[in-house]
């Protein structure tokens, strides 16, 4: 029983099965064990169900650890989050007596509709008849489960329509094709704990508010964590300045690791602090591809996303994480059909289509920069 993290499976996956076994009069610490050290459910009669951790690390790109494996079948929760060499990886180890008891391998892998290699694999080669004939895609909606308590569904129905059309009406298409970030990695922002580098340099970076319009935003950064996120509804540049410069005393950051949007009213703040300046519209860095900087620094931001490489531990209420979600899901391509720069929705778009500014997303996406930015060491030679 494996999921992309082994903490997370214990969190939730397991729990499932605590309620499960409860339905069959199973009960725990006489009919099965759980042994949390090893990671291992033991059965009266011999059988054990062995949870791991499928999560995709760089120091064991091929699954080597699963190498020795030896088991009867499989069960994959949240299939999605995990690389697809995982799962074809433990299909492989589905040998332990199988001819014995005349038993086919099966592997079921679970997870809610998401555009990666389980849309193409199943859902859609299931749609369009081309879906390999050993795999069976099977859809299940949330108002197929007996068990599910109405006001969960009551929830999911105030959900925005995206996240709806989702998670209760399991429609695979409602995705946004021109979106840079896939859902379920915007999800993980907030549980990619692995991301903590307690040695990372520090960073400031502030979305600097126009008075009585946008909300001003400061995160501060350890390494590619945000550890912690402030919000002026309105603000002044004073006001800005004062918090900027606690923040700096508190987390002992230099100057030359603070960055705010330089654009309108932001520039007194970068003339007053002596920190970088960002102009959304300057030229890309390094001339890359891009119509500017902001969007080259948008696509970095949703490469790491994507990667998994961003994580935001800061004490946020689940209304501003929401937020959050929701401007990043507005982070889209735009005239993909022309020739020329990369571009993105401009912002008068994104505030189109969520009636605000995306002010949380914009703060994050400030961070890129320090990702191009490599500060030449300038050496005098002394004359004597």
């Amino acid at each position: 029983m494996g999921r992309a993290k082994l903490k997370t499976l214990k969190e939730t996956t397991l729990n499932s099965f605590y309620a499960v076994c409860k339905l069959q009069g199973l009960k725990n610490g006489i009919h099965y064990k759980v042994n949390h050290q090893s990671s291992i459910i033991h059965f009266a009669n011999g059988s054990e169900i062995i949870m791991k951790d499928l999560f995709y690390y760089p120091s064991d790109p091929n699954f080597d650890e699963l190498g020795s494996l030896e088991i009867t079948g499989g069960f994959i929760d949240e299939v999605n989050q995990v690389h697809p060499l995982a799962w074809a990886v433990v299909k492989s180890r589905i040998r332990f007596m199988l001819d014995e008891y005349k038993l086919v391998p099966k592997l079921l892998g679970s997870c809610n509709p998401s555009k990666n290699w389980v849309y193409k694999d199943f859902y859609k080669a299931s749609k369009d008849g081309s879906i390999l004939n050993y795999r069976k895609f099977i859809q299940a909606l949330v108002t197929d489960n007996p068990f599910i308590d109405s006001n969960y569904i009551e929830n999911l129905k105030q959900l925005p329509k995206a996240q709806r059309d989702r998670l209760l009406y399991g429609i695979w298409e409602s995705f946004d094709e021109l979106a840079l970030m896939d859902y379920d990695s915007m999800l993980s922002i907030f549980t990619n704990d692995f991301v903590k580098d307690p040695n990372g340099k520090m960073y400031i970076t502030i979305d600097v508010a126009r008075k009585g319009k946008d909300k001003a935003v400061i995160a501060v950064w350890r390494g590619f964590e945000v550890i912690e996120l402030i919000e002026y509804p309105i603000s002044l540049i004073t006001e800005l300045q004062t918090s900027v410069i606690a923040l700096k005393t508190k987390y002992k950051v230099p100057l030359s690791n603070i960055i705010a949007d330089e654009d309108g009213v932001g520039g007194g703040l970068v003339d007053n602090l002596k920190i970088k300046g960002f102009v959304n519209n300057s030229t890309a860095i390094n001339n890359e591809n891009y119509q500017n900087l902001k969007t080259q620094c948008y696509y970095k931001l949703a490469e790491l996303v994507n990667n998994n490489e961003i994580y935001v531990s800061a004490d946020l209420s689940e209304k501003q994480k929401e937020a959050i979600i929701e401007e990043l899901e507005q982070v889209k391509a735009s005239d993909i059909d022309k020739d020329g720069k990369l571009k993105i929705a401009n912002k008068e778009e994104v505030k189109k289509a969520i009636n605000r500014s995306p002010d949380y997303s914009d703060a994050l996406m400030l961070r890129m920069w320090f990702t191009y930015f490599k500060p030449v060491r300038k050496f005098t030679k002394n004359v004597y």
